[in-house]
């Protein structure tokens, strides 16, 4: 069993970065199976669904006094911007890093979801006020057009969805596009069921109960997009990539003496980053202790962003001896 010294997440200075390499494994760990161009495209395809029917909705919601057809339409047209932002954002994210943006503007994206988010929790709020103003006072609603309506929203919806799901829901930013339609489809299934109960039985205040249902679904997918950005943001580790995890597993590693300044974060959905200060024990290649460090991290977490700086731990004397690279620090790329 490894005796090595693990500590997460502190802080220290004065490396001096020596023995310090950088390292990008699998073309940079950015690839995303789906092009950017293609992403742009399948997200055009389903903001033309959307914009199409939402202006046929409204019309429709107004003629049937239907508040659960009029947060459809609502909610679409946060579908809509949501898409238009991620376009937006898919865009900007994509001019390479330059000047002080050392790592570019991916996190735009991030920003991009969390706008998605914040609007959707806003919208539940609107849409819960107005539906508890309904339930007291129910104004009179066209079952069978709300039916209808509802029913053709739902083919829009799938097809909506199904061009979003064609892009890469991996980023963190796509997902949220794709998140406003799938609660939009729901809705719709909602409003379809609510449109019904209304045309069969007179009971006006299902149409104010599916509003509730939109609601609270929305709140639901809103508040999981503010989280997963606000981690991004505030630079936690991913889920499978646990530091308390990592450490003890780099300190097993033979000839590991210590692991200090263990930091892991993200860059953006998707790229997930890791540094660390390692100190190894007696005369061993610490050049070779690091590669094999940045296998485990590789096929077992995943992490091709990392970099780790690894010295020679003078025991007798408390100092640390810096690994020296023949011809200076090395940049590898698999």
């Amino acid at each position: 069993m490894s005796t090595a010294r693990v500590e997460v997440s502190s802080t220290s200075e004065g490396h001096g970065g020596q023995g310090h390499a950088h390292s990008h494994r699998d073309g940079d760990g950015h690839g995303h199976g789906v092009s950017a161009d293609a992403d742009r495209r399948w997200l055009a395809i389903a903001l033309g669904l959307l914009v199409a029917f939402m202006a046929v909705e409204v019309g429709v919601g107004v003629l049937a006094h239907s508040l659960a057809l009029i947060s459809d339409a609502g909610h679409m047209l946060t579908d809509a911007a949501s898409i238009v932002l991620a376009l937006v954002a898919i865009r900007i994210a994509a001019r390479p890093a330059r000047g002080a943006y050392t790592y570019g503007f991916k996190r735009v994206e991030i920003l991009s979801a969390q706008a998605n988010g914040i609007t959707m929790l806003l919208l539940a709020v609107w849409f819960v006020c107005a539906s508890v103003r309904r339930l007291v006072d129910p104004p009179v609603v066209s079952g069978p057009l709300v039916l209808a309506t509802a029913l053709v929203g739902i083919v829009v919806n799938i097809a909506a969805a199904w061009s979003i799901s064609r892009a890469n829901r991996t980023s963190l930013n796509v997902e949220g596009a794709f998140q406003h339609i799938l609660n939009d489809l729901y809705a719709f299934i909602g409003t379809a069921i609510a449109g019904a109960v209304v045309w069969l039985t007179a009971f006006a205040r299902a149409d104010a109960i599916a509003a509730l249902l939109v609601a609270a679904m929305m709140a639901r997918a809103g508040w999981n997009l503010v989280r997963e950005s606000g981690r991004i943001f505030l630079e936690a580790a991913p889920a499978n990539a646990d530091p308390p995890v990592i450490g003890p597993r780099i300190a097993a590693i033979p000839a590991v003496a210590e692991v200090h300044d263990l930091h892991v974060w993200q860059i953006t959905s998707g790229q997930p980053s890791l540094s660390a200060h390692i100190l190894v024990s007696g005369d061993v290649d610490c050049h070779a202790v690091r590669t094999d460090i940045e296998a485990v991290l590789h096929n077992e977490y995943q992490l091709q962003h990392t970099t780790l700086q690894v010295d020679h731990a003078d025991r007798q004397q408390g100092q640390h001896e810096h690994c020296v690279e023949p011809h200076g620090p090395v940049h590898r790329s698999a």
